[in-house]
């Protein structure tokens, strides 16, 4: 579709979810309404959106956001300065940073946000 797109990501805390993800994750504050925090990361639209009146909201167990970088030990490592903790999965080789080898070639390091949203980081080969 030739059309721009827009990630979703739900928080029950926009506050929270504001501060962490232009703070930390150092993405670009657009807006905030009641609905929502409107972030950009390199001109796509990420929808923080209000989920704080979903009773049964509970965040997904797998990636629901994910950013590809050139250099994913650097970014593990500026990122966990910020308080920033990777994930480990049981049966899942991780180096000490918590980078994961997968058999493509790709690194990939998982982080959670406030809610407990799984996001990713990835370096392709």
């Amino acid at each position: 579709m030739a059309a721009s797109l827009i990630a979703f990501v739900p928080s029950r805390d926009l506050v929270k979810a504001r501060a962490f993800y232009v703070d930390v994750v150092g993405l670009t504050f657009v807006s905030e309404d009641p609905f929502a925090v409107v972030v950009s990361s390199r001109g796509v639209t990420v929808r923080i959106a209000n989920v704080s009146t979903v009773d049964s909201f509970t965040p997904y167990p797998f990636t629901i956001l994910g950013w590809s970088v050139e250099d994913i030990a650097a970014r593990v490592g500026e990122l966990a300065k910020k308080g920033v903790s990777f994930q480990r999965y049981d049966g899942m080789k991780q180096d000490d940073l918590g980078i994961w080898s997968s058999p493509s070639g790709a690194l990939v390091a998982w982080f959670a946000d406030p809610d407990g949203n799984v996001l990713s980081l990835t370096q392709n080969p």
